[in-house]
């Protein structure tokens, strides 16, 4: 099936080529153009703000026209663009794929259903357009020679963009971390974290949190939350920390090797997810933690 990568990177442009048809990447700029020769059957460069989900939308619907799939990253801007791309095109939409593969004319896939705890196989007739979950396919696109080529189009916008400001980031990519040290509301001050930053550090590690100390204390930036609405992750290690375990946050760990899990409460959710607990006060185990492994690594 011929497919059209919108935001391409490596995965996207992996996944699509698994589909054995021309590969074509949307993209917004020259720069961005020449990221993807070599990698990409066609460069198509759209003069439009990236930054506008309606005026990508329409982008990607007119350079939608010759292609059966329309890809996307599971990000909220690919979600947003691919959900007005299915209106528009009326086409089946499809999120958080996990594989892809063509059988008979017809897009097959899996997806995670019921907050992760379920694999859904399901399949649709073209145009389909899908949204690429984070991590699951890993290869190298094959070598290809590209055209590049401008979508000719007056896009116009219903969204303005009134001011930007600069976000405040660290370098957590926790879906690249093979340990993630990740807090919850079990810490009584935002203070405290610094127990979770000291542990991680001596364990190698990146600190994530649940929902609660991202999105409505802020004790921590949008780029350590962990969860359905958050990061999905897959590290070696996922050491949750004063968690409860609700089915959203479970729902971005259940992917890693080993989940063990610290609260005082023996009837929290997280033990029912975890390989390891350890029923303790935080306040108590961690210090030791810190210690016998500061020790360990001396």
């Amino acid at each position: 099936m011929k497919a059209l990568v919108v935001y391409p990177n490596r995965e996207l442009l992996y996944a699509a080529s698994t589909l054995g048809g021309e590969v074509a990447a949307l993209v917004f700029s020259e720069r961005e153009a020449e990221a993807v020769k070599g990698v990409a059957h066609r460069a198509l460069v759209a003069e439009v703000d990236p930054r506008l989900p309606d005026a990508v939308a329409e982008a990607v619907v007119k350079a939608a026209q010759s292609y059966q799939v329309v890809l996307l990253p599971s990000t909220k801007n690919g979600k947003t663009v691919g959900g007005l791309v299915a209106q528009r095109l009326g086409a089946e939409f499809l999120t958080d794929v996990l594989s892809l593969r063509v059988e008979g004319g017809v897009l097959k896939a899996e997806r995670y259903v019921f907050g992760n705890k379920a694999v859904a196989a399901v399949e649709a007739a073209p145009p389909v357009v899908v949204t690429v979950a984070p991590g699951r396919f890993q290869g190298q696109p094959p070598a290809v020679q590209t055209a590049v080529e401008k979508v000719a189009l007056q896009v116009g916008s219903k969204m303005k963009i009134v001011s930007v400001e600069e976000k405040a980031r660290g370098a957590v990519k926790l879906e690249e971390a093979e340990i993630i040290v990740s807090v919850g509301r079990g810490f009584k001050k935002k203070e405290d974290l610094q127990m979770a930053f000291e542990l991680a550090r001596v364990l190698g590690g990146q600190v994530g949190c649940s929902r609660p100390i991202a999105a409505d204390l802020k004790w921590l930036p949008e780029e350590h939350w962990v969860g359905l609405s958050g990061k999905k992750v897959k590290p070696k290690l996922y050491l949750a920390i004063g968690i409860s375990g609700q089915p959203q946050h479970i729902a971005g760990i259940l992917d890693s090797r080993i989940i063990a899990a610290i609260n005082n409460d023996p009837s929290a959710p997280i033990f029912q997810n975890a390989d390891y607990g350890v029923v303790e006060d935080l306040y108590k185990i961690v210090p030791i933690l810190i210690n016998k492994l500061s020790k360990t690594k001396g």
